[in-house]
């Protein structure tokens, strides 16, 4: 496992900013996005095109994605949910297009207003779409270790929804850790599982951390062969449409750890926790990453 790369998705400016009580104008989501380029970001989560009357931290992401910086190298995603999602992030010019698609029916319904079945559904033909417009979409199943409404999520549940978005052209499937209940057993069995119906497509994780458990489960994905992680800056994040959950795996930890465990992730923590404590004054809640308080070791390393 040492010396291999592994890749962090970025996704402070959506799912971090999702659940904040405080809403950021575009100009200093932009900012906030950077931030993070400069702290060696290259996939970035960078905004979602619900409904602003549903989620109203995410309005402007039209403004946010004519205002980024366009590099080469870097990558922006939007989050879509429905078609409507999809024709808005196309015109808006994203480099990728993530769907949620949960694994159970009582958060499907509450977040997305359908079943799993109809979402699997909807999903293949924003595939179809995403790939006739030459931009590549990725999957990532929601609830994927349990659900706040309907408990514990069946894997083989998992497996299906992970089976029927690789078929329909997924080329990343991600499992999150919607509500942070995992533990790292099941990180492994779910990755072995999913990766026998994934095809080509690769695996990503997405771990919350809210039973203290994200960082484990992170390390378990990567013993696993996951190599493209999630993780929010200052650890901020949570599902407004899931009662208690609360932030993801911070980056800056996240990457920290990897590190000293003799991988590559192209972040420099220390940037990343500068950007999460000022993301923190923005906010008016501080971060939820711990090294930003403790600092690095050995001091002045990346």
């Amino acid at each position: 496992m040492s010396g291999q790369q592994v890749e962090i998705v970025e996704v402070g400016p959506r799912d971090g900013l999702q659940n904040e009580e405080t809403p950021l104008p575009p100009a200093r989501k932009v900012e906030l996005i950077e931030r993070l380029l400069a702290a060696g970001a290259r996939r970035i989560e960078a905004v979602s095109f619900v409904n602003p009357r549903r989620v109203p931290q995410m309005a402007g992401a039209e403004e946010v994605m004519a205002a980024v910086p366009r590099r080469e190298g870097v990558s922006y995603i939007g989050l879509v949910l429905n078609r409507r999602g999809l024709d808005r992030a196309l015109e808006a010019g994203v480099d990728e297009v993530n769907v949620a698609i949960p694994a159970t029916d009582g958060f499907c319904r509450r977040n997305q207003g359908c079943s799993v079945e109809e979402m699997n559904d909807a999903f293949a033909g924003i595939a179809a779409a995403s790939a006739d417009a030459g931009v590549p979409i990725s999957a990532t199943v929601s609830t994927a270790f349990g659900c706040p409404f309907d408990g514990e999520t069946d894997p083989e549940r998992v497996v299906e929804v992970a089976r029927r978005a690789a078929e329909a052209g997924a080329v990343e499937i991600a499992l999150a850790d919607t509500i942070g209940v995992g533990v790292p057993r099941q990180v492994a069995d779910l990755v072995e599982r999913v990766r026998k119906v994934a095809g080509g497509a690769r695996l990503r994780c997405h771990f919350h951390n809210t039973r203290n458990t994200g960082y484990a489960n992170a390390h378990t994905a990567v013993e696993h062969g996951v190599t493209v992680l999630d993780a929010s800056v200052g650890g901020f994040g949570g599902c407004p449409f899931a009662p208690g959950a609360t932030g993801n795996i911070a980056t800056e930890d996240l990457a920290f750890q990897l590190e000293r465990s003799g991988l590559h992730t192209g972040v420099d923590v220390t940037e990343t926790a500068r950007a999460g404590i000022w993301l923190g004054s923005l906010l008016g809640a501080p971060p939820t990453a711990l090294l930003g308080r403790a600092g690095v070791f050995p001091s002045g390393g990346r």
